[in-house]
């Protein structure tokens, strides 16, 4: 039966994957790219400012919600995961280094969608009795859609990420952060799962405010540890750094020289590949990050949308291609084991940084220890922080469908999902994570093309708004 399942769930997902949805995320993109006359271009040095100007570790407490920053890198907490590292080496081994070109140009789009999702987030959130935010889709799919039709695509929306991100994510998510410590270490995965859990529970019972906190300090210092980590590999390769990006290049238009097949068939493999993974890792157009996004209390949404573009920028243009320039400049590059298109005995997406670290050190077994200690080390931080954004995100949403009071069940139930996922690995489950992630996507579209003249008017009038005068909690979205 769980076989039969199996195929059953994979079959829907290659066309989830490779046609549906990338034609609706693409398109949803290009749309907003052309109505907004390129957001992602004119507004990008704006938003960089804005993140970076104040940067704080240490953000004052709010009395609700976030600081726009604690939003951003609860955002970016959420983005930059395991398919930063292993999502990003498969498309590679699969798609051939071309597959890099298209995550960059998918990237490029998905910075002015995920614009739109962070203004309706702010335009649509709701200010709650005891001063707590409740923001994200579900509202503003209400909004976009009247009666019983909105009313009915937002719980498919609920339902939908509270399984594929609240539950069964997270599972997914200890399971690779335990497989990679296990590995490096010897631990047992089932301790690895345990200590996860009760990390993780400490977290979600302080709220949002503890989270804010948390992933204020966290990202920057995931982010530190990964690119001087991968700027010293990148370092000790710099001479194959042209060839690298040479490569990249080339095989985005000629994969089959590498991937083997007709040019026809090789050419779909990499942009799917890119394109697949790249949507996938930076989730514009999911619907997740809009969830943080509208905790972040700002002056104008417009703030929000640009803050929320430079999470796109830096999971894609930066944390990512660490990735691609760390496999491509060892493995690919001055003739590596992989420059003929071939996959030796061993190599997986699983350990492909493990073995490019290695190549430093001529690939001695001391190399590939220090490979996977520093593998382990990233994925422990990048799948950590994506738990307990994912956490939030499902939990604002069973909220929506429960109520507050039911928080207490989604919790518990959330750190039995963690520690199973220590020691369970199961196609099925990595096979349904993915079909739920995928139908969360089709309410979250319809609601963003529908909703489009909103996100231009507040991109013509950003600025313009006095302090007292906000356009939030939807009181102008009809104008």
């Amino acid at each position: 039966m769980e076989e039969f399942l199996l195929k059953i769930v994979s079959l829907v997902n290659t066309y989830l994957a490779d046609y549906i949805l990338l034609i609706l995320l693409v398109g949803v993109g290009l749309f907003y790219t052309i109505r907004t006359r390129f957001v992602q271009v004119r507004c990008l040095g704006e938003g960089m400012k804005k993140v970076f100007g104040g940067i704080k570790l240490n953000g004052k407490k709010e009395k609700s919600g976030m600081s726009s920053f604690q939003a951003f890198t609860t955002a970016v907490a959420a983005q930059v995961g395991t398919g930063n590292i292993i999502g990003a080496s498969g498309a590679i081994l699969i798609g051939g280094p071309g597959a890099i070109f298209w995550m960059w140009i998918i990237a490029f789009l998905g910075m002015a969608t995920i614009y739109s999702e962070a203004v309706l987030a702010q335009k649509t959130r709701t200010i709650n009795p005891d001063g707590s935010v409740s923001g994200g889709p579900v509202y503003y799919i209400k909004q976009a859609f009247k009666g019983k039709f909105g009313k009915f695509l937002s719980a498919f929306f609920a339902v939908a990420i509270i399984i594929a991100l609240g539950f069964i994510g997270t599972m997914v998510q200890s399971n690779s952060i335990s497989e990679a410590v296990n590995g490096a270490t010897g631990i047992p995965t089932w301790v690895i799962g345990i200590v996860i859990a009760v990390l993780a529970a400490i977290i979600f019972i302080g709220g949002v405010s503890r989270l804010a906190s948390v992933t204020e300090k966290l990202v920057p210092i995931m982010a530190i540890v990964y690119l001087l980590g991968g700027l010293v590999v990148i370092f000790c390769r710099i001479q194959y750094i042209p060839e690298t990006f040479g490569m990249i290049f080339k095989y985005a238009f000629v994969p089959q020289a590498i991937i083997g097949g007709g040019i026809g068939h090789a050419l779909k493999t990499a942009i799917s590949q890119g394109a697949k993974r790249g949507l996938f890792s930076n989730e514009a157009g999911m619907g997740s990050t809009p969830h943080a996004h509208a905790q972040a209390n700002v002056k104008t949404p417009h703030e929000q949308g640009i803050t929320a573009m430079v999470g796109v920028f830096f999971d894609t243009f930066v944390v990512l291609t660490i990735t691609a320039l760390i496999v491509i400049s060892t493995l690919y590059a001055g003739g590596g084991i992989l420059s003929n298109g071939t996959i030796p005995e061993g190599v997986d997406k699983s350990n492909l940084v493990a073995s490019s670290v290695a190549t430093i050190f001529n690939g001695s077994n001391v190399g590939l220890k220090i490979g996977s200690i520093f593998v382990a080390i990233c994925l422990t931080f990048f799948a950590f922080s994506t738990i307990i954004s994912w956490n939030m995100f499902g939990k604002i949403n069973f909220n929506y469908l429960f109520g507050k009071k039911a928080s207490i069940v989604y919790s518990i139930i959330a750190v039995a999902f963690i520690v199973l996922g220590s020691f369970l690995q199961n196609d099925l489950v990595w096979e349904l994570t993915d079909f739920f992630n995928y139908l969360m996507v089709f309410p979250n579209v319809l609601a963003l093309f529908a909703l489009s003249n909103v996100v231009v008017g507040e991109l013509k009038e950003r600025g313009k708004y006095k302090k007292g005068q906000l356009p939030l909690n939807g009181e102008n979205l009809n104008k």
